[in-house]
């Protein structure tokens, strides 16, 4: 693929209110030797690799071929980090950085730039943060895929090009943030661990607690409840009732067993805690939620 260069996207106050506005996207790769950035790189988007520069807008760079180093602020000028082939580092607006491939290697690179309260609210909900800019990725055709669609329709730029950009940045974060958080999971046996308590949760939900789980996983409680709400953003007993719940929709739904029956069924021996927890959960007590669902009146 050609090097491709896109210097301005125009946005305007509908684009902005979409909330996501894309301002650059593009490709580009650097042979081994090559000078770094290369004469063509956009005027507005210009630095030398000592100096460094500050954007007014987040780029989301990938790496698919090659290394080199990043370095910005928050991480300390002085200190620069690897970045290789299958990764992913995002820029901040008003934030110093500089990054520059490998000379003995190159590398592709693929970028969009973008501003909005989308990301302004990803940023504020700590789902990214500005001392954690790198992301292990590996390569995927599937953000490949993304970033050419978005050079294929900034190039084009036809009526609501910027709503189809907004789009693909916020599949690109998803994915970013997706693939990393499970590459730190995979360089270890976690994922497996949190997989065979998912599994043995589905089997025996109506009697099992988290404690029977970290023992048979051979792990202590404390370790295995915080290591499984990082996974799945649950505690284990979280979890349970989840899961429990989802059971007891389904069998209200489609049975005709006494709410007692379903109570007792999924786990619950006390028929006044199952109606209470139900309607916590649900906002609806289980004969509201059969009705509902089965379109009849309670």
């Amino acid at each position: 693929m050609e090097s491709v260069h896109l210097k301005y996207l125009a946005v305007n106050p509908v684009d902005l209110q979409w909330g996501t506005a894309v301002n650059s996207a593009g490709f580009q790769e650097i042979a081994p030797g090559m000078n770094y950035p290369p004469r063509n790189h956009p005027s507005r988007y210009v630095f030398t690799v000592g100096s460094g520069r500050v954007l007014e807008e987040y780029q989301l760079l990938y790496i698919t071929e090659g290394k080199g180093r990043f370095s910005c602020e928050t991480l300390g000028r002085n200190k620069s980090i690897q970045v290789e082939s299958g990764m992913m580092f995002l820029l901040f607006p008003g934030e110093w950085h500089s990054y520059h491939p490998d000379k003995q290697t190159g590398w592709k690179e693929y970028w969009i730039g973008f501003n909005g309260h989308f990301m302004d609210n990803l940023i504020e909900k700590k789902f990214f943060s500005k001392d954690r800019p790198v992301f292990k990725v590996n390569i995927h055709e599937d953000i490949v895929a993304l970033y050419n669609e978005a050079i294929t329709a900034a190039v084009k730029q036809k009526s609501g090009f910027q709503q189809l950009l907004a789009g693909i940045v916020g599949r690109l974060l998803s994915l970013a943030y997706f693939y990393d958080r499970n590459s730190q999971f995979e360089e270890s046996d976690t994922a497996k661990k949190i997989s065979q308590a998912k599994v043995m949760i589905q089997d025996s939900f109506a009697d099992i607690s988290p404690e029977d789980i970290a023992s048979r996983l051979c792990i202590s409680y404390s370790s295995f409840r915080k290591t499984f709400k990082e996974y799945t953003g649950f505690s284990p007993a979280r979890y349970i009732s989840e899961v429990r719940m989802g059971k007891a929709k389904e069998l209200l739904t489609n049975t005709s067993l006494s709410i007692k029956e379903v109570a007792y069924r999924v786990g619950y021996n006390n028929h006044d805690y199952f109606f209470t927890a139900f309607r916590h959960m649900t906002g609806r007590t289980p004969a509201e939620y059969r009705a509902m669902t089965q379109g009849t009146k309670v």
